[in-house]
């Protein structure tokens, strides 16, 4: 991102992009607890500037996160386990603020159904497999093709078992968490549809569509309330 501060704690629309979807899981039906993973030494400051200011009841623990997203999911999943025996877990990035009470329903619906859920989109573009020269391999067949997004949930047993496995192994390679639950548990995770608006903020010009995107539910919003 280029920026001294963290970009989940940047501001679009007037809030710390984090908050964005806090508040949609603070009134979530389906969230019992919010557990915040966060950077380095910065929790009194998100319990200040963020746990407190805006409300956020739901969220039971500031934790410490690690060097790497799967030592972060490890230490959060960890506390879950002592706190709230089994259920369901949400892992979402803090970077992604468009995150829908309707995707949360559709989220859950699946991940109780089987085991374990993915939000992602179809891939809009044609995408290439090169070799380490960046010569095209093989072109995959688009329809097959979804681009992951977050959350992913799963009940706690079975991702809490998967990551107590992998976190004994060589965890380089991965890069999601339903990677860890089919590789160590071989349960398949079911793709469910977000949307293409839940984006991760990741580049400045991620902050300018962000903006984009909120300008446009406050004008629907305006619209629907005047209807």
């Amino acid at each position: 991102m280029g920026t001294k501060e963290a970009k989940q704690f940047l501001t679009i629309g007037g809030l710390p992009v984090v908050a964005h979807s806090l508040l949609v899981f603070e009134k979530s039906p389906r969230i019992d607890e919010i557990i915040l993973v966060v950077p380095g030494n910065q929790s009194a400051y998100v319990r200040r500037e963020i746990v407190e200011k805006y409300g956020l009841s739901k969220v039971s623990a500031v934790i410490q996160g690690g060097k790497e997203r799967y030592e972060s999911v490890w230490n959060a999943l960890a506390l879950l386990k002592e706190q709230s025996g089994d259920g369901y877990v949400f892992i979402h990035d803090g970077a992604r603020p468009f995150i829908s009470q309707d995707i949360i329903e559709r989220a859950f619906a699946a991940a109780e159904a089987c085991g374990a859920s993915v939000v992602g989109m179809p891939v809009k573009d044609t995408i290439k497999v090169v070799d380490a020269e960046a010569c095209i391999l093989e072109s995959p067949e688009r329809s097959r093709l979804w681009q992951a997004q977050t959350p992913q949930v799963f009940r706690i047993s079975l991702i809490g078992e998967a990551f107590r496995r992998q976190m004994g192994e060589d965890c380089k390679s991965i890069t999601d968490d339903a990677m860890v639950v089919q590789r160590q548990m071989g349960v398949r995770a079911r793709m469910v549809e977000g949307s293409y608006e839940n984006i991760k903020i990741t580049t400045p010009e991620d902050l300018a569509v962000a903006e984009a995107f909120l300008r446009k539910k406050i004008i629907l919003g305006q619209s629907q309330s005047h209807n």
